[in-house]
């Protein structure tokens, strides 16, 4: 009798203990890539958030970044991009880039939640720079011969660019880019495709991880796209015609939640902020031209979104060959006047 009831406390003692492992495992922080630092902002103006991501780190395994997330502008009126530079498993350096708004996926990064990695002296290097130094000293080059093999560890099913509202499968037009370059900076003349005029997009690239896993990569328009992370990158023997395939496609219940809670936000936002374009001009201080009407037909349910070009202002070019400022007075639910000045090729959105 006594024997039986051992086994039967054996039993749920063992019960007890899976049922605290298993939600251990389920979170496993063994990512390839090791951060050493990470800074936010513009080539011009960029500062360390590397204690900051740490806190985030632990908070959130996925979050969507910008300068709520460190508490910082560090150009304001300018769109910035997080950079995370990390060291992989063969010693060679690599460069994450997010830009503003984007989703950073902290799976990739080992010990992420830990919080131990972007210790002081693990990183030295400016904004754009490779950092040749560093990756010396961890043994390895960048552009080495020997580092540029196809062994990425996420073999690419499918492809889309655009927005939640209207996107394209860009799978084929994909695998063309990666046959001609391993980095590249994409957008809608990468793609020759502008499915959603006048609203950032974003490409989402649907994989498969090493261990079966669906793990979905998003880059923001005129993000970098890196394809040393996939498999088969440059010969393109990847991409499944037969995969279907929608906008969030293999996102967990989870994220599904987080982004309809983030539509949600937006669509309160939409209803509670509504922006009124009082006049605008466009060209420098000597050469400007009145745009406001051109910017009146670009906004969308109370909103203002757009990148600063002349093909967006009304196709005018006050002053060729010489980098413009557009000038907007606006208000926000017919409250006081508000201006704000955006360079050419940099975005406009409105209410900020």
């Amino acid at each position: 009798m006594n024997l039986f009831k051992l086994c039967i406390k054996a039993c749920l003692t063992l019960a007890l203990l899976c049922g605290v492992i298993n939600p251990v495992l389920a979170q496993r922080d063994d990512g390839d890539y090791l951060i050493l630092q990470a800074r936010y902002g513009t080539a011009e103006s960029n500062v360390d958030v590397t204690q900051t991501l740490k806190d985030l780190a632990r908070r959130d395994v996925t979050f969507r970044m910008g300068n709520r997330s460190f508490g910082i502008d560090p150009h304001p009126n300018r769109v910035k991009t997080l950079r995370i530079y990390a060291k992989g498993q063969r010693g060679e350096t690599r460069v994450f880039e997010y830009r503003e708004g984007s989703l950073v996926d902290g799976n990739l990064f080992r010990g992420w939640r830990g919080g131990n990695w972007g210790r002081d002296g693990d990183y030295s290097g400016a904004w754009d720079q490779r950092h040749e130094r560093d990756s010396d000293k961890y043994g390895d080059r960048l552009d080495d011969k020997n580092n540029r093999a196809d062994d990425g560890e996420f073999l690419i099913l499918k492809a889309r660019y655009g927005t939640a509202e209207s996107n394209v499968d860009v799978t084929d037009r994909l695998k063309e880019l990666a046959r001609s370059d391993r980095h590249f900076r994409m957008g809608n003349r990468t793609f020759g495709i502008d499915p959603h005029p006048n609203r950032i997009k974003m490409l989402k690239i649907f994989t498969r991880g090493p261990r079966g896993e669906m793990r979905t990569f998003e880059y923001s328009e005129g993000s970098v796209v890196d394809g040393t992370l996939f498999k088969g990158w440059s010969r393109g023997s990847w991409g499944n015609r037969n995969e279907k395939t929608d906008w969030n496609y293999g996102a967990s219940e989870q994220e599904e939640r987080r982004e309809k809670r983030s539509q949600s936000r937006y669509s309160d936002q939409q209803v509670s902020a509504r922006i009124n374009i009082l006049s605008a001009q466009y060209g420098t201080e000597s050469r400007k031209v009145d745009v406001t009407a051109a910017l009146r037909m670009i906004v969308r349910d109370g909103r203002l979104e757009m990148r600063v070009e002349n093909d967006t202002v009304g196709q005018v070019d006050p002053a060729p060959g010489v980098v413009k400022t557009l000038w907007v007075n606006y208000s926000v639910n017919d409250g006081r006047a508000q201006t704000v000045r955006v360079q050419e090729r940099d975005w406009l959105r409105l209410p900020r």
